[in-house]
């Protein structure tokens, strides 16, 4: 993990002194900022007439990647994430235009540039190494981690939130805007170039790729809708084709991850699998099926769990809390599991993250596609849970939505697809990564600039079907084609029309069955039949104490926001109504734990947990897994 900051005098060489000043501020507070050891950090600093560079990793010894800041006389550049090619860092330090050079460029990836008296900063078309940005009466701030870009700006702190901000982490459990927790602080949006040259901040954006609706993009032919993703399949393959040492890949029972599986096995790249889950989960079972067809190793991490083996233990709420707030900032909800902390390894890990984007984006999850329907999926996502809130943080809500439903109300297929792109990748997974970017080194081919360009040329509605990552799987991996999916079968498979053929074949399948069903009745009544044996309890294997998380682990979370997380200064009530809150926790246990997850972190924050050290210790929670 790479964390960078610039800084850019607005008053010229007058201003020497001060970028001095802060350039030792900076190095104070860096231990708050970055979430790993101090030990293992490294830093860089590079000085420029009226602007400062400054970098620390904890990646000392990783191979093939360049060093921490790479400067020439009058240049300076860092580049955070993971580059197809790292020569290309030559390319951003050299070029006139950074912000060109970098939506050709292959890979996920932020980057931040000074020369005399400015700065650029770019992003890549999911921004998922976020660049955050603020100002002073002195100074432009620019870095990829938002609380020292605040600190920075605040002269050391003490941090002011924006708590009308937080209403969206609140109903989302991350950002659908490009603001932060700090006041004052921004992030760029996805393929957004941002200059300082003369004192003066310029922002511009370059539209995500897409399909103008009504213009027939679905080839209508097998061959047709074959070649059509050829583009993207070689954009795929090569994001992994350079690999070489042997990948651990995060494998599940979906579809994501299978897909990268199947390109790993394509591209002749050596890898093993492991998956998450106690024995007799879906994941397990069918990870297990896919990694025998392939032919590699497999191994399964299982939760713990108590002595009698009827519970799990998790870590207590405001510790787990503390850590995600630590390690993402504010921006993710403690309600998601965040890797762990461990040593910085050059090992190559792979998972399914984002793999959305090749099912339409938010469209995957949506159930009805009909225009109307969309629309409404577009305004719920911004006002959801609209009771609970204030009418401020629902007047806020509003403000955020209304750019997203006028562009809906042209394409909302367009609109549900580049959301998801531009928040539940550049703000959610930006922030989440963070866990894993610490620990080691992750190829995210879903992520690569190209292959997003390349799936965002294809039709929305079409990737929705998902008929494209079957395509793919079956390109690169043929022998997987059978093995079922965890959860549900393949859209395409479940909503298209049945054949004549079809239609008849069930009609006669429905009338067998319901004969039979009469020639049982009547057998059981003449006495002839015997008792229908009972049918056994359903097991335990697809539980998830975060969706369920029983009486014990509902009162933790209880107390903690009407209680001791929350009290603080009464900021929380800015934004949900207390009443409507205290109605939501009156249930022993919780029916809806991703919101209660998200008042708890809020709560957290807003009362002081973060930043700080961490909580004393605090014993881990029994959830009983049900029987």
């Amino acid at each position: 993990m790479r964390v960078f900051l610039a800084v850019a005098s607005k008053d010229g060489p007058s201003a020497e002194p001060l970028l001095d000043q802060v350039a030792r501020l900076t190095e104070d507070l860096i231990e708050q900022v970055f979430p790993v050891p101090a030990g293992t950090v490294t830093s860089a600093r590079h000085r420029l007439a009226g602007a400062v560079l400054l970098g620390w990793g904890n990646e000392d010894g990783a191979p093939a990647r360049p060093e921490l800041v790479t400067a020439t006389r009058d240049r300076a550049i860092g580049v955070t994430g993971r580059l197809l090619d790292w020569a290309d860092v030559g390319r951003l330090l050299g070029s006139s235009s950074m912000g060109e050079v970098a939506r050709g460029t292959r890979g996920c990836f932020s980057a931040i540039r000074i020369e005399p008296g400015g700065l650029t900063a770019v992003t890549d078309m999911t921004r998922a190494c976020g660049i955050f940005y603020a100002q002073t009466p002195e100074l432009h701030i620019v870095g990829n981690r938002a609380l020292l870009v605040h600190l920075v700006a605040r002269g050391g702190g003490p941090v002011a939130w924006d708590v009308r901000a937080l209403q969206s982490m609140v109903r989302q459990g991350y950002f659908l805007s490009d603001e932060t927790p700090y006041d004052g602080v921004s992030t760029l949006p996805p393929s957004s170039t941002l200059v300082v040259d003369d004192g003066t901040r310029r922002i511009t954006t370059a539209p995500l790729p897409g399909v103008r609706p009504g213009t027939g993009s679905v080839p209508t032919s097998r061959r047709g809708r074959r070649a059509a993703i050829e583009g993207l399949a070689e954009a795929l393959v090569e994001t992994v084709r350079p690999l070489t040492d042997q990948v651990n890949l995060a494998l599940t029972g979906g579809r994501d991850s299978r897909l990268m599986a199947a390109l790993l096995h394509a591209a002749e790249v050596p890898f093993r699998v492991t998956t998450n889950g106690l024995d007799d989960h879906p994941d397990v079972v069918i990870a297990r099926r896919i990694a025998a067809r392939l032919g590699v190793e497999h191994n399964v991490i299982a939760p713990k769990r108590t002595e009698r083996r009827d519970a799990v233990l998790v870590e207590h709420p405001l510790r787990r809390t503390h850590e995600v707030l630590r390690t993402c900032e504010g921006m993710t909800s403690a309600y998601e599991s965040i890797v762990e902390y461990l040593p910085y390894s050059p090992r190559l890990t792979m998972s399914g993250q984002s793999g959305e984007i090749l099912r339409g984006g938010f469209l995957y999850s949506q159930g009805n596609p009909a225009p109307a329907a969309m629309r409404r999926r577009v305004e719920a996502f911004f006002l959801k849970d609209e009771a609970l809130f204030t009418e401020g943080a629902n007047a806020h809500a509003r403000e955020l939505a209304a750019p997203w439903l006028e562009r809906a109300e042209a394409d909302p297929a367009g609109a549900l697809d580049h959301m998801y792109v531009t928040y539940r990748v550049g703000r959610w997974h930006a922030a989440a990564r963070a866990g894993s970017l610490r620990r080691g080194d992750a190829v995210q081919p879903f992520l690569d600039n190209r292959v997003v360009g390349a799936a965002l040329a294809l039709d929305p509605l079409w990737r929705r079907s998902e008929e494209v990552v079957h395509e793919l799987i079956g390109m690169f991996a043929p022998k997987l084609r059978g093995i079922p999916l965890e959860g549900s079968e393949w859209r395409f498979m479940a909503e298209r029309t049945p054949s004549r053929w079809e239609s008849l074949l069930a009609r006669r399948r429905s009338s067998a069955q319901q004969k039979s069903a009469q020639q049982q009745s009547g057998r059981q009544k003449s006495g002839t039949q015997k008792p229908a044996a009972p049918k056994g309890k359903k097991g335990a294997g697809s539980w998830n104490w975060r969706t369920s998380p029983g009486e014990r682990l509902t009162a933790v979370l209880r107390d903690g926001v009407l209680g001791g997380v929350a009290a603080g200064d009464g900021a929380l009530w800015e934004i949900v109504r207390k009443d409507a809150v205290e109605d939501m926790f009156a249930a022993p246990v919780l029916r809806q734990p991703a919101l209660a997850w998200n008042l708890y972190t809020v709560g957290a924050m807003l009362s002081g947990v973060y930043p700080g050290d961490a909580p004393g210790d605090l014993d881990p929670i029994e959830v009983v897994i049900p029987t």
